[in-house]
């Protein structure tokens, strides 16, 4: 054969394939458009899912499907009505099983009844509760095996990540577990530092300011108002008897408070 013969042949051959593979695209293009819209969309591990009613309907079968425990944080003080209202009964259900249940407030929440009725409702029952004044972001862990993660942390309610890799959902339970250590079992009564006499929050703002963070980072990490941070510092600084923050913060320096 030729050299021009055995070329057109391959081209040919090139042609035949490159028009069977426009034609399986054209076919994919087709069967995607005429797809109805997914509430979630899965990517290998990982599945993503959009709208509340999505969020619940998950975390539904996910609870039913629980077989030991079930970890939470549940940063930012209070929790929404709606979000107590859908927890409970999926609580109680758990908790009925022999499952254990382990929650992590922001201690914020104490100033708000329905969110601090919820806690030792949920202490009575059996499950474990306890309180910090910084926590990671919000995060749902079912026997360590799945994670739920917001899409937005500051908008709960926009969309859920649910992961089953087990490098991402170990790496979220080590840092639970840092958290949970470092918290405290939830009690009514406000507590304090043993050394300054400063309430919790106000030890951990003094804390954060220290380290260069704002007024509005604070108040997110601590769950709190940005008036109350402010609130707060000036509290601090009268009882350092401080002019400024600066002054303020050598003063917690030389008293061993940071």
């Amino acid at each position: 054969m030729s050299v021009p013969v055995a070329l057109t042949k391959l081209i040919r051959n090139q042609e035949v394939e490159l028009a069977r593979q426009v034609q399986e695209l054209a076919a994919m293009r087709e069967a995607v458009a005429e797809a109805p819209a997914p509430l979630s969309l899965v990517y290998d591990c990982t599945e993503r899912l959009i709208g509340i009613d999505a969020i619940e309907t998950k975390l539904e079968i996910l609870a039913q499907e629980v077989e030991d425990e079930c970890l939470a944080v549940l940063p930012g003080g209070a929790q929404s009505q709606a979000s107590l209202n859908a927890s409970r009964p999926l609580d109680e259900e758990a908790l009925r099983r022999g499952i254990t249940l382990r929650n992590l407030y922001q201690d914020t929440m104490r100033h708000d009844g329905p969110t601090r009725t919820y806690a030792e409702w949920l202490v009575e029952q059996g499950g474990q509760v306890r309180i910090a004044t910084v926590l990671p972001p919000r995060m749902l862990i079912f026997d360590r095996k799945v994670a739920v993660v917001p899409i937005d942390p500051d908008n709960s309610r926009a969309g859920a990540l649910i992961t089953r890799e087990p490098g991402i959902v170990a790496t979220l339970v080590a840092t639970y577990e840092l958290a949970w250590t470092a918290a405290v079992p939830y009690s009514r009564g406000q507590s304090t530092h043993p050394d300054h006499g400063l309430t919790e929050t106000q030890h951990k703002l003094l804390t954060l300011l220290a380290q260069g963070m704002t007024d509005q980072v604070a108040a997110k990490r601590l769950g709190i108002g940005l008036r109350t941070v402010r609130r707060q510092m000036s509290a601090i600084m009268e009882r350092l008897g401080a002019q400024s923050r600066f002054e303020a913060g050598m003063r917690a320096a030389q008293n061993s408070w940071l």
